[in-house]
């Protein structure tokens, strides 16, 4: 039995690196109650130990809508993104609930934006839009913590939607 199987989580050490990554791109996604989209850029993400909890952070004062539709709904999409190769992966869940930071959470979201900003300018962003367009005061960060569900390769190709496949 593989040790995913065996925690009874979707992510296994290698995926569960990915999402950690610097300068990994996070963007979420809930829907409100007309079935409606609602988007979230995130700032850093968090996995449990167990790997069966993720954690993301989010300015919700930036993102108003997606945050009541995460409240009222609990359902997420996040999908995580490397710029520089375009791989990505995918995670849904139902149980999403947003809270204030735990203790670390302000330096994960700094360590977060700084390579993020970093990735950014290896691919001939400016440092400073990129900057910008993440800025926000810690008292506005909020987290949401969720069980994965179901989780996809999204990295551009033939395996584009697959379901995630876990190394034994």
């Amino acid at each position: 039995m593989s040790s995913f199987a065996q925690q009874g989580s979707l992510l296994d050490d290698a995926a569960a690196a990915f999402l950690l990554r610097p300068g990994i791109a996070i963007t979420a996604a809930s829907r409100d109650e007309r079935n409606v989209p609602r988007i979230a850029r995130c700032l850093g993400c968090r996995v449990s130990a167990d790997r069966r909890k993720v954690t993301v952070v989010f300015a919700a004062s930036q993102y108003k809508a997606f945050s009541d539709a995460l409240a009222a709904s609990k359902a997420i999409a996040v999908v995580f993104s490397l710029p520089s190769t375009h791989r990505a992966l995918q995670l849904k869940g139902h149980d999403a609930t947003v809270d204030s930071l735990a203790s670390g959470d302000v330096e994960l979201f700094s360590r977060h934006v700084d390579a993020f900003v970093e990735e950014l300018a290896s691919l001939g962003y400016a440092r400073e839009v990129i900057r910008a367009s993440h800025a926000c005061a810690a008292a506005e960060v909020r987290a949401v913590t969720f069980t994965p569900t179901a989780a996809f390769e999204q990295t551009p190709g033939p395996d584009a939607g697959a379901p995630l496949q876990r190394s034994p």
